[in-house]
């Protein structure tokens, strides 16, 4: 008789910081750290990719190790006894972090650069660094002749953390950009180091917004007028089509300065398209109407109430079946349209002119 087979236990204790604490099998000791809100500091971690290790700012002592061990990629196992902040611990974050900021000149990057812009900067402030200490030579090059209206090169701000390369090729599968060269030869670049326009780039911004020191920034935010005001987020939904991504607006004021992804976004988990991260300036653009427009007598078109707008089209579809039959009226719905919109548009054309002529942009 064969022996049934002991099911997999779904939880496990482990004591962190002296304290116990239950975790789910297969999860990591910083996932664990997290859960507990400890401050494990990270500069190569992004929770949408896989575990990397590079930095080395968030190891921990786990008893019976000889050395600290790098959390994100160590699992949790039942029984461990792990500590996230000691002295020693503390010490050697420092002395990374002064390696990492030696090769970073002293600036304040401007919050606008990306989500996670500000990563570099804050860990400095809480360990006291200022990159003085192994000043010295420098790796990674900004690139100033890349022309490229959406996206900021400047990688003389680069520390090769890797998570821009990672997020475009485990999210995004472009592969546009990669790693060239060791050591201080280090640098993030294109296929044949050429310009983003003319590699696989396709300007979804993922780049951008997992940089965690600005490195990579989105230049038409940037591009805002000054503004003393502090940014404000508002969560929304990308309009441009109907998969209903999550986006946050940046606004300063009354003016809308940027757009980044909602990481907690259920339909995008912290993605967009190149619409949807880079073409919201048509908000405030100075053509935009602002008023239905009627063509007068004169040929020229008029601003007009949505009253007189409305009889206009109305007037124009009688016309149009009078004189050409009802096969001569057809509509083409938004893609972005809601549901109830988009029903009130169908019951539109087939109850006033009979006939099924709709469709919708997105075959376009």
């Amino acid at each position: 008789m064969n022996k049934p087979i002991d099911p997999v236990p779904t939880t496990a204790t482990l004591e962190m910081d002296g304290q116990e604490v239950r975790f789910t099998p297969g999860q990591t000791l910083y996932e664990v750290s997290q859960q507990l809100q400890r401050q494990v500091p990270t500069l190569c971690y992004d929770d949408r990719l896989e575990p990397f290790g590079g930095c080395r700012l968030c190891v921990v002592e786990v008893e019976g190790s000889r050395n600290p061990v790098a959390s994100c990629t160590t699992l949790a196992a039942a029984g461990m006894k792990v500590r996230t902040r000691t002295a020693t611990l503390e010490r050697h974050r420092k002395t990374l972090l002064e390696l990492v900021a030696s090769e970073n000149p002293e600036a304040t990057i401007d919050p606008l650069r990306g989500s996670a812009s500000q990563e570099l900067a804050q860990l400095r402030t809480r360990y006291g660094v200022t990159g003085e200490r192994f000043a010295g030579k420098h790796s990674g090059r900004s690139r100033t002749d890349d022309g490229n209206p959406l996206i900021l090169r400047d990688y003389d701000q680069c520390i090769s953390c890797y998570r821009c390369v990672r997020v475009c090729a485990e999210q995004e599968g472009d592969y546009a950009i990669s790693i060239r060269g060791r050591g201080f030869d280090t640098k993030i670049t294109t296929e044949f180091d050429g310009l983003l326009k003319d590699s696989a780039c396709t300007f979804c911004g993922q780049c951008v917004q997992t940089c965690p020191t600005g490195a990579l920034g989105d230049k038409k935010a940037l591009r805002a007028v000054p503004d003393p005001e502090p940014i404000k987020a508002t969560r929304s939904v990308c309009p441009y089509c109907g998969v209903g991504c999550s986006v946050d607006l940046l606004s300063k004021g009354d003016k809308l300065v940027g757009v980044r992804p909602g990481r907690d976004g259920g339909a995008n988990e912290g993605a967009l398209c190149v619409k949807g991260q880079f073409a919201f300036d048509w908000v405030q653009h100075p053509d935009r109407l602002r008023t239905p427009m009627i063509r007068g007598e004169d040929g020229k078109l008029h601003a007009a109430s949505w009253d007189e707008a409305l009889d206009r089209a109305a007037a124009g579809f009688s016309a149009a079946l009078r004189d050409h039959g009802n096969h001569s009226i057809y509509a083409i719905a938004s893609g972005r349209a809601p549901h109830e919109s988009a029903y009130a548009i169908q019951k539109l054309i087939r109850a006033t002119s009979g006939t099924n002529f709709i469709d919708n942009c997105s075959r376009a």
